[in-house]
């Protein structure tokens, strides 16, 4: 099988069920922007597997890359005969393991600034991407394009995720936090 398929050479992707569209459309903007976190995931990986007692964490972030290639499949899905991939079963395992790790770190009361180690900047990178990917699929929601509920709620956790697990980084890494200087209380 060769790699390439020259069928994108006029700017035309096709959709799961088909559909051909412009490499422009805002879905495939999503689920592009969905490989991308992926991406700064392996990224952080390389960090993270540089702190001690970090292969539970490891294993989680391969779990997330995983959950992540089913996000985007969701998100570039129009077939009616394909089922969705994300469930609420996914998101309630990125919950669980957001409590987990937040009953492990000191409790904050204040923004922190992104930073630390590697580890904690990549994740961080991570978050913000995924944010970005959450304001596209909103958009898609918002014209009223069919988009999994599942998939957007998975964005929504994992942005959370990753800056829990940023925190770890650091921990782990034994580095300090720094707070926002001018933040309220805002975690409570």
């Amino acid at each position: 099988m060769k790699m390439y398929t020259k069928g994108g050479d006029k700017g035309k992707t096709s959709l799961i069920g088909g559909k051909r569209v412009n490499k422009g459309n805002l879905r495939v903007e999503a689920y592009g922007t969905t490989d991308e976190i992926n991406s700064h995931v392996g990224l952080s990986i390389c960090e993270v597997k540089k702190l001690k007692n970090s292969d539970t964490l490891v294993a989680e972030l391969i779990e997330v890359q995983n959950y992540l290639f089913d996000c985007g499949t969701d998100l570039a899905n129009v077939s009616d005969e394909m089922p969705f991939i994300i469930t609420k079963e996914h998101i309630a395992w990125l919950e669980e393991k957001i409590d987990q790790h937040e009953e492990e770190l000191p409790k904050i009361e204040r923004f922190i600034l992104p930073g630390g180690n590697e580890a904690s900047c990549h994740l961080h990178v991570a978050r913000t991407v995924t944010r970005r990917a959450e304001r596209v699929v909103a958009t898609l929601i918002k014209e009223e394009e069919e988009i999994s509920s599942h998939a957007f709620k998975f964005l929504n956790r994992l942005s959370d995720y990753f800056f829990v697990v940023a925190r770890v980084a650091n921990h782990l890494g034994e580095e300090e936090e720094h707070f926002y200087e001018r933040s309220q209380i805002v975690f409570h």
